[in-house]
């Protein structure tokens, strides 16, 4: 198959632009056709649930595994972060969060022949657009949260929202529809879908006439704890963001049947998410690698971590990508950072220099005191003058790649990369 996915992607290469983008939509619903009918429709005999929301997908999926996997259920899941059948594990390089068709249905395939009971799936607006979820029979959906992102590829904010509701429109009835009560969305994916519904949020966890109730919540420096319906669960996970994050782990799990006992120790067990607020380093100073891309996602990182300095290292993505977002990233670091160094993040085919300068218009929508701010192109140079230039108590905050391993440059090029990886390096050198 894989000789054949070159083959069509020479195809495309030759067939002129326009002639390709008019039969774009046929071509994918082909394509997701084939790749279920080559695999013979695997994911019919499996239980699968697929994730959609603009933040906490990945650290959802990774949740959810670890509490099925804590059950006893096998289970296979994908995301961005790594691909998982049972106790095998592959990193995601692919610098695609939902890959391919036919990657798609081969992993489906393989995780049932592996024995899994159960797939989690990370879904993208991008790869419904492109159909990749169809032909997957989803028992499961669920919407964490919706906020602008991908609006120049759907074309405004509607598209973008609807792109994500047309996996609740095409859940079956006898399926379940997973919703975060808490986002100001919810009542459309609500409406989407005629399956049995289940609604979390700050208060409680319902699902057909059932009650989990939430109180005595803490988010702190040390963690998470809640109280679950007489169950105590307590996570080392950090901030507001990471609590429905979990939430939304434990209504998927709970709806497996999984036990609130099985769900806590699970739970209790994870440490962290690669990439996802990861602490490479606490103390002299603390050194903090994410993934927040999104200005919703850099707010929420930033407003957790201000104390007593902050330093920012922050990009943002090429390509063409949601250039709306860059100067809001940049008004947004005006207000939080005390240090703010931009830098190339993936560039793709876009010069970096008009990227940061973009990142930097918005420096002067803060009210904010203008903070001291650095433009630095090379990324391990931004870091190594991060690094530099923290005294003892203060944070360094790289934004943007997280556990990602690929700089993306133009004609398709790529650079080796793991944010972590540099930062223990540069630490490391005198």
């Amino acid at each position: 198959m894989v000789r054949y996915e070159l083959a069509l992607n020479k195809v495309k290469k030759i067939i002129p632009r326009q002639f390709f983008l008019f039969f774009q939509p046929a071509y994918h619903f082909f394509l997701a056709f084939f790749a279920a009918l080559f695999y013979g429709f695997p994911a019919r005999k499996l239980t699968v649930i697929g994730i959609v929301g603009t933040k906490g997908k990945t650290t959802v999926v990774e949740l959810a595994h670890e509490i099925l996997k804590e059950a006893g259920i096998k289970t296979a899941s994908l995301s961005s972060l790594r691909f998982k059948i049972g106790d095998r594990e592959k990193q995601n390089d692919l610098k695609m969060t939902m890959p391919g068709r036919m990657f798609i249905q081969r992993f489906l395939h393989e995780a049932r022949r592996a024995g899994c009971k159960c797939v989690v799936l990370e879904v993208t607006s991008e790869g419904i657009k492109q159909f990749r979820h169809r032909f997957i029979k989803f028992d499961v959906a669920v919407m964490t949260n919706v906020a602008p992102e991908h609006i120049e590829a759907h074309g405004s904010f509607e598209k973008y929202l609807r792109a994500k509701l047309d996996l609740f429109w095409r859940l079956r009835p006898s399926g379940l529809a997973i919703i975060n009560r808490d986002d100001s969305n919810h009542a459309r994916f609500s409406a989407a879908t005629s399956a049995h519904k289940m609604f979390y949020g700050k208060e409680n966890i319902v699902a057909n006439g059932k009650t989990w109730a939430i109180r005595d919540i803490k988010i702190g420096d040390a963690g998470i704890e809640f109280d679950l319906d007489g169950t105590t669960i307590t996570s080392s996970l950090l901030g507001e963001f990471n609590f429905y994050n979990i939430l939304t782990a434990t209504a998927i799990t709970l709806s497996q049947h999984v036990a609130l006992e099985k769900i806590a120790s699970a739970i209790g067990r994870i440490s962290g998410i690669p990439g996802r607020m990861e602490f490479v380093q606490r103390e002299p100073f603390a050194v903090v690698v994410d993934y927040a891309h999104t200005p919703d996602s850099l707010k929420n990182v930033y407003a957790f971590l201000r104390n007593p300095k902050l330093i920012c290292v922050l990009g943002s993505t090429g390509g063409g990508r949601d250039k709306w977002k860059r100067p809001a990233m940049g008004k947004i670091a005006a207000e939080f950072c005390d240090k703010i160094i931009l830098t190339n993040e993936d560039p793709y085919d876009e010069n970096p220099q008009d990227i940061i300068d973009q990142i930097e218009s918005g420096f002067s929508q803060s009210r904010k005191p203008k903070a001291e701010s650095l433009k630095i192109i090379d990324r391990r140079e931004a870091i190594r003058e991060a690094l530099k230039s923290a005294q003892p108590g203060d944070t360094v905050i790289i934004t943007g790649k997280g556990a990602e391993q690929w700089i993306m440059g133009p004609g398709g090029t790529k650079i080796s990369w793991d944010d972590r990886k540099v930062v223990r390096e540069e630490l490391r050198s005198p």
